[in-house]
Formats: structure tokens, sequence, C-alpha cells
């Protein structure tokens, strides 16, 4: 059967979500008129989501689940729906229904239109703490600046992509995945929707700062050499510093001046820069043990229980 229309919908013990997400989606596709499949990735789930999948996929064909054997992550989920979506167009969305399906027809408007990457940019954001808006307002403008490439702000991965969009990110392999870097890299014709991203309709979030935090490094490392580069500009600033410094101290000790006598000031000096070598020995390891991972060669997730692909 030809699909048109592939949702993909990683979840994580949404079981609460799970009824009020595929009663949307299948209003919303139903009243498309086009063939469609909703394709949920049970990302190790621990409550009751996995049998909720099963029991939709006996009762409607649109559900496909893919199993997970243990919980992978939300990039790799998000990952195992392209490798499993059959449609001419890929629309990845949030089981938490805070990208809300009736967003849909308008990420579809546009693809009709001619855009091979259609993104929904988040106007508004509903729920969230002042904390969650800030640090996620700044993340995004700080990856923009400092990535090789333009990611657009405030958007996530609600988006969706032309099938040929979605066969050139299935070859690209990097277990530390960001795909929406990855469909920003990749380039073709895109364009932004806004909409007004809705509060999460039950459970809590599964992404506290600490997963927000892996993810943001995930993308700086992933799409920029700007923290490599920040060790160039200390060891130069440094540098530039000594250079002015030495006459400067030389000239003070000759006058006696006290602040400029003793050990204080070569103390403060090596500790100074002993600080910013271990630093960027960090940085270097963040880098380092990415190219550890990929050497592995380990699959990027595994299938317990799923349709052919």
């Amino acid at each position: 059967m030809t699909v048109t229309f592939s949702i993909i919908a990683p979840i994580f013990n949404e079981l609460d979500n799970l009824p009020e997400l595929y009663r949307r989606v299948q209003e919303v596709m139903t009243a498309s008129g086009e063939t469609w499949e909703l394709v949920m990735v049970d990302d190790g789930s621990n409550d009751g989501s996995t049998e909720c999948i099963l029991e939709m996929a006996k009762d409607d064909s649109h559900v496909r689940p893919v199993i997970f054997a243990r919980n992978f992550g939300h990039q790799l989920a998000v990952t195992a729906g392209w490798d499993y979506a059959r449609g001419n167009a890929i629309i990845t969305i949030d089981a938490d229904l805070q990208d809300p399906p009736e967003v849909i027809p308008d990420l579809i408007a546009k693809w009709r239109e001619g855009y091979e990457v259609v993104y929904a940019v988040r106007a508004e954001r509903e729920g969230e703490t002042w904390f969650k808006k800030t640090t996620a307002a700044l993340f995004y403008r700080i990856v923009h600046r400092i990535t090789d490439i333009k990611i657009p702000v405030d958007t996530g991965d609600f988006r969706l992509m032309d099938r040929k969009v979605v066969d050139v990110l299935k070859t690209m392999h990097e277990r530390h995945r960001f795909p929406r870097g990855m469909s920003a890299w990749v380039g073709f014709k895109q364009i932004g929707v806004p909409y007004k991203r809705a509060a999460r309709y039950a459970g809590v979030t599964k992404y506290p700062f600490s997963k927000m935090l892996k993810l943001a490094l995930n993308a700086i490392t992933g799409y920029s050499y700007f923290p490599l580069q920040l060790a160039t500009y200390f060891g130069f600033t440094a540098a530039g510093l000594s250079i002015v410094a030495i006459p400067v101290v030389i000239i003070m000790r000759l006058a006696g001046h006290g602040a400029f006598l003793g050990q204080a000031t070569t103390l403060i000096a090596v500790l100074f820069l002993g600080g910013v070598q271990l630093i960027f020995l960090g940085v270097l390891g963040e880098y380092l043990g990415r190219i550890y991972d990929e050497v592995k060669g380990r699959p990027l997730y595994i299938v317990r229980q799923g349709p052919e692909k």
C-alpha cells in the first residue's frame, strides 16, 4: 500500500497521553483524505505504554508499532521512525501533545507548495516555567550563533520532511544525534510555520535540565568546532597579557611596590592557566569520547518487536 503521510511519535512512558494522541491524529488525518500511518516508537516504556500501543495496532492498521528492546533515547526513537516510515512525507510529533496534531494540515499545505522541509516554529509556549522558557531561548540562540549551520531558532523536532530528505538522513549514522540540526544540514527547500505550543496534556516532562544540557552538548560538538577554537583564543589572550605584564611587573618590583613581591602573583597565574588547561582537556575529552563511540560501530538501536521496514 502506498502511504502519503507517516506520522512518527517517539514514546517513553506516555500511557495517559496515547489515547488522546491517537484520537486527534486520526481525526486530522482522516479529514485530509490521504493515506496515512502512525508510527509509534516505544522507547523502552515501563508504564504500560507498550501494551497500549500494541492494542491500538490490533484495532487499527494505521498504527505501526516499533518496540525498542530498552530505552535508547528520544533522538534514536526519531531515527527508528525514519527507518520504518513508508510515507511520501514524514511528520515527527511529540507524544505529550505539546505539538498539536491540528497544526499538521498547515505543514502539509507548505509541502504541497513545494517545500521539502517544513519546520514548526514555537511562537508561544504554554505551561512552561520562566526558567524553562529562558534556558530554551538561550539554547537555541547559542546553537544558532556558534554552529557551522544555521539551525532555525525556537524549533523542535515537530516538522514535515519530504521522502527524499528522510532518505538522505537515513544514510547519516552518527550516534550522538541532533535531528533538527541534521535536517538543517542536508539543505533542500525549507520554511517555518509558526504555531502555539500547548501545555503537556498529561504526565511529566521527559526532558529535565540534565537531558537538555546533554542535547546542547550534542548540538554544539556535532556541528561546531567553536569549543576547540576557544582554546586558541584563550592561549593568544593569555600570551598577550603576559607580554604586557612582564615589563609592568619588572618596573613595579624595581620601584619596590609591595603588591608585586613574593610568589602570590606567580601562584595566581599558574592556577589560572592550569584551570584553563584542565577545562580544555575536558573539551577535548568530549570530542574524543564521541569519536570512540563512533568507531565501536554498534547499532544505533535494537528493536524487540516491529513491522518490516
